[in-house]
């Protein structure tokens, strides 16, 4: 299965400081960069999502986004240290304006800090972070195999239309060769009974020998036949293809250079451009 690099994804659940979402945005790259963006109390974790996405994903940059939105109605506990402060600067308060009122429990909870989310085991944190992560990932995942199976099917098509452009070549070659042979014959009518027979049929064969792409037309059949192959396989195919690209373009342009005959020239571009538009789908393909 072919997997796209470029696809997003998020996902959020509940958890005992509130709803902690994680986002995910993939685009091409050579290698396999994750980029995260998190909360600081979470940041004791990023190892651990790294794995993660590493165990799921091989190419590709991925930002992942992981926030934490507190609840309204999260429990709170009493921060001695707040409290020990606040008693503090009262004490020096009440010193300075020994007239000064006194404080009520009321207003002293009200007062920032005094109060503060109840603390949750980081190892519970950290099973929170990973399921988001990983439901996160499972979304992106099903989002690159949609996105790959469509660049799939484009790059066959195009593998379709280059295998009609090789056809149409090997169906003319035998014309193009006797074509040749009667120009040349034709050209040399007048001193033909000067030459050596066996001279000028040595040279027809060395020079058809330069001009014939049955080999090259080979190379890119079996180039065309790997392709297809390395599509259906389930593991990352990116980078073979990439090189296989470079293969074909290789063939395409060994063809052009050899062509003596409009139509084998118009087949080389023909080629080509099939491969160009190949090209720009394996640049996204993992």
């Amino acid at each position: 299965m072919t997997f796209s690099m470029t696809a997003y994804a998020q996902a959020a659940i509940d958890t005992e400081l509130g709803e902690l979402s994680c986002e995910l945005r993939s685009v091409n790259h050579r290698y396999l960069e994750i980029a995260p963006r998190m909360p600081e109390e979470l940041r004791t974790h990023e190892s651990a999502m790294r794995e993660l996405i590493g165990t799921k994903l091989a190419r590709g940059r991925i930002d992942c986004f992981v926030r934490l939105k507190e609840s309204d109605h999260t429990d709170t506990e009493p921060n001695p240290e707040a409290a020990e402060k606040l008693e503090s600067l009262l004490q020096q308060m009440h010193a300075a304006v020994p007239s000064m009122q006194a404080i009520r429990a009321i207003d002293v909870l009200r007062w920032p800090g005094v109060l503060q989310a109840k603390k949750v085991a980081p190892e519970l944190m950290k099973a929170h972070l990973l399921n988001v992560v990983e439901q996160a990932l499972n979304g992106l995942s099903k989002a690159r195999a949609k996105e790959g199976e469509k660049m799939a099917e484009l790059i066959e098509q195009r593998l379709t239309g280059m295998q009609t452009v090789i056809g149409e070549v090997e169906q003319v070659l035998p014309e193009i060769a006797q074509q040749y042979r009667t120009r040349l014959e034709e050209k040399l009518a007048d001193i033909k009974d000067q030459l050596d027979p066996s001279r000028l049929e040595q040279e027809m064969v060395i020079y058809l020998q330069k001009t014939d792409v049955a080999e090259e037309l080979d190379r890119l059949n079996v180039h065309i036949g790997e392709v297809s192959s390395v599509l259906r396989k389930n593991e990352p195919a990116g980078r073979r293809l990439d090189f296989l690209m470079q293969e074909l373009n290789r063939e395409a342009n060994t063809l052009g250079s050899k062509a003596n005959d409009p139509r084998l020239t118009k087949a080389s571009v023909d080629l080509k451009v099939y491969i160009e538009q190949m090209r720009e789908q394996v640049q996204n393909i993992e």
